[in-house]
């Protein structure tokens, strides 16, 4: 793969970590429950991720909750204390995301986030596609210098968002403009080709499925990281 291309998988543990490594991925983004769309993984999680591979190429989804990204001030502040953990433990990255009520950016909430992050790489989630006007947040986010903004262009699905994402990608100055949402193999030239700087994706499979569930235990199964699609997914973003 290009360094150029560089392709983030979303992973919600050690062992998804090492296999998408393995397999060719540039960097990582960790989170848990990719189901609500990903929230904060445990100190837990974070430490074990942290141990088992380059902790420079983990980006720690900061998310106190599903539901939206409109948060009150205690959630702020959550996240806030969250971020200063992960910097602390050696994390390459934060990725972060809020909304006002209106649709727009949340200024204030993002500027605190930067502050806590320090020299960690700030990414700007998918709130981005959740917006009133995405295209004005894309550009408020440039204007606030985010390192790195993860979008669909405003799409259920990347491939379906590539007129944005190219816009996006012609004023985006110095801020990485990663095309996530949906993402399939397939897609990556044609997302490349738009302009886009990178791509994530979360490259699922599922596991556990001979295991006992039920009430009380959620659907049958569990995620895991597929290493067959991540090398898919490399392979793709080197053509």
């Amino acid at each position: 793969m290009s360094a150029a291309r560089p392709v983030e998988i979303a992973v919600q543990d050690p062992a998804g970590a090492r296999a998408a490594m393995r397999a060719g991925a540039g960097r990582l983004e960790l989170c848990q429950a990719l189901d609500l769309g990903g929230i904060t993984p445990s100190l837990g999680v974070l430490e074990a991720v942290l141990g088992a591979v380059d902790p420079a190429a983990v980006n720690v989804l900061v998310r106190p909750r599903g539901g939206g990204f409109v948060y009150s001030e205690e959630e702020v502040a959550l996240v806030t204390a969250d971020i200063r953990t992960c910097v602390e433990r050696g994390a390459g990255g934060v990725v972060v995301g809020a909304l006002t009520a209106s649709g727009g950016l949340d200024i204030q909430a993002l500027r605190r986030w930067r502050d806590a992050a320090g020299s960690a790489t700030l990414v700007f989630h998918r709130a981005v596609d959740a917006a009133a006007d995405p295209s004005a947040v894309f550009d408020a986010l440039v204007a606030e210098g985010v390192d790195r903004v993860l979008t669909s262009g405003g799409a259920p699905r990347s491939i379906e968002g590539l007129a944005a994402l190219s816009a996006f990608a012609a004023r985006s100055e110095s801020v990485e403009v990663m095309a996530g949402g949906g993402v399939q193999p397939g897609d990556i030239p044609a997302l490349f080709a738009a302009g886009v700087d990178a791509v994530h994706l979360s490259a699922r499979g599922r596991g556990g499925l001979d295991a006992p569930s039920g009430p009380g235990g959620g659907s049958a199964g569990h995620d895991v990281t597929d290493a067959r699609i991540v090398a898919e997914a490399v392979a793709a973003a080197a053509r």
